[in-house]
């Protein structure tokens, strides 16, 4: 992804638990959100007028289209599926913790999604595994923060000797 920073030290593609250190950063995008996207995701999944009717919007309280919040938790997990997770060794997300919406996204804004990795914690009663917590954080063209949450992923680890082919 042009423009995208990482700091992790293994490629996406090999990564594993133990390749999540706690400090550890990244950064993707630009991503960009069109008003064609917006309003066909809100037809389809949230069909509020300020996310689906140019018109209406620009009378409503945001002055004009926005994304919805779950178009951009959307467009974000694409990001962590491409460039975060590591495919082979990701195993599932017990849930994420304190998901904001914090500024209204906008048709011609380019979003960037910064990850830190907070904590890494290997599983006591199933040692094959860590779950790692993860700031996202993700900023429009102005710097401006518009989401953030913290993510929490169960990793395979690689000392386990649990490979998959």
């Amino acid at each position: 992804m042009a423009g995208s920073r990482v700091d992790l030290a293994v490629p996406v593609a090999d990564r594993y638990f133990e390749d999540y250190v706690p400090g550890a950063s990244a950064e993707f995008g630009p991503i960009p959100m069109t008003a064609a996207d917006i309003v066909e995701y809100a037809r389809r999944y949230d069909p509020q007028s300020m996310h689906t009717d140019p018109a209406a919007a620009a009378a409503g309280p945001f002055a004009g289209l926005i994304a919805s919040g779950w178009h951009t938790v959307g467009v974000v997990m694409r990001v962590l599926v491409e460039h975060y997770l590591a495919q082979r060794t990701a195993l599932v997300s017990p849930g994420v913790d304190e998901l904001r919406w914090l500024k209204p996204v906008r048709p011609g804004d380019a979003l960037r999604v910064r990850v830190t990795v907070l904590a890494a914690e290997r599983s006591r009663s199933k040692p094959d595994r860590g779950l790692v917590r993860t700031r996202i954080e993700t900023t429009n063209q102005h710097g401006e923060t518009v989401l953030s949450m913290t993510a929490m992923n169960l990793f395979r680890c690689r000392s386990a000797g649990d490979r998959l082919p």
